[in-house]
């Protein structure tokens, strides 16, 4: 079942031929309004059930919008109307689903849900972002990066605060896209050293450098995401600001990246906590690009795993 899960479990060619996919149908939408359908209707008479357990802006409409873009229809429920695991086992709930549509897109808390999600379904299943990962927002970034500054493999890629399932699928992506990745943040917030040996595995460089300024010398891209959960307590949220503040993403930072470096975020941010308006708002940030990007991305893997 041809699954997207996560960006280390996805063939290489496969990715690729994903973002070169996303590119072509972003450029054959230039200049449409935006309400238009593409001239191909690839998921005619096809359902797509989404399904939110966390809540969410741009997984939600950019899925929505590009299944519908695509001739399909959706069905959005949320984990309550489910109550996945609760009333219903998940494998029950796969089973049942699967002879309702033609796949499934799951944004859930577990990395287990989606794996029992995928094991039982008989339709393939996207995974939409876990507490683990999340590997359709690293797409749409290789997709932004590569349309500013063209070819990500053997750049240098510096994550900067928390290693968080974010910054877990920049490492999956740093070993199939083979590019060289720096983390900078405190050590009692560092990535999964399971993550960081799959990327070293496959050839790439993977840095820690405590000192921001040091990490971000010769930067191609700067990365940052928010420090606290919506789920964090005010005690962990203010633990959490204290820990991270020299690591905040500002101008003076910036400047010791490359000249032509570009900042990412994959929203939503924290203005003036984890990155300051001035380089959200600067010439070196795609993060608008970026976000848009998700439609254009999502859309792709949704063709893959349809094979349409």
């Amino acid at each position: 079942m041809p699954h997207f899960l996560d960006i280390h479990t996805t063939d290489p060619a496969d990715l690729r031929q994903m973002i070169d996919h996303a590119r072509a149908m972003k450029t054959a939408r230039d200049g449409l309004p935006k309400g238009t359908p593409d001239a191909e209707q690839p998921l005619a008479n096809h359902m797509v059930a989404l399904i939110f357990e966390k809540p969410s802006t741009r997984t939600r409409v950019s899925f929505d919008l590009g299944v519908r873009q695509m001739g399909g229809q959706t069905m959005v429920l949320s984990g309550s109307e489910l109550q996945l695991g609760h009333g219903e086992t998940i494998a029950d709930t796969a089973r049942v689903l699967s002879r309702y549509v033609d796949l499934i897109m799951i944004r859930t808390f577990e990395e287990s849900i989606l794996h029992e999600m995928a094991e039982h379904a008989d339709v393939p299943v996207i995974n939409g972002l876990t507490n683990r990962s999340h590997p359709c927002q690293i797409m749409a970034d290789v997709m932004t990066y590569e349309e500013h500054r063209g070819p990500i493999r053997g750049r240098k890629v510096v994550w900067t605060g928390d290693g968080n399932n974010v910054c877990a699928s920049f490492l999956h992506a740093a070993g199939q896209f083979g590019f060289d990745l720096t983390f900078t943040g405190p050590e009692t917030l560092d990535p999964d050293p399971e993550y960081v040996a799959l990327a070293r595995d496959k050839g790439v460089q993977v840095y820690f450098i405590r000192d921001p300024v040091r990490a971000v010398e010769g930067a191609d891209l700067v990365v940052a995401d928010t420090w606290v959960s919506m789920h964090d307590s005010q005690s962990t949220r203010e633990r959490r600001h204290n820990l991270l503040r020299p690591y905040q993403v500002n101008e003076a930072l910036m400047a010791h990246a490359k000249p032509d470096a570009l900042f990412m975020h994959c929203l939503p941010a924290h203005r003036e906590e984890e990155v300051t308006s001035a380089v959200m708002d600067g010439p070196q940030s795609v993060i608008f690009d970026e976000a848009e990007n998700r439609l254009h991305a999502q859309k792709a893997i949704l063709r893959h795993c349809l094979g349409v």
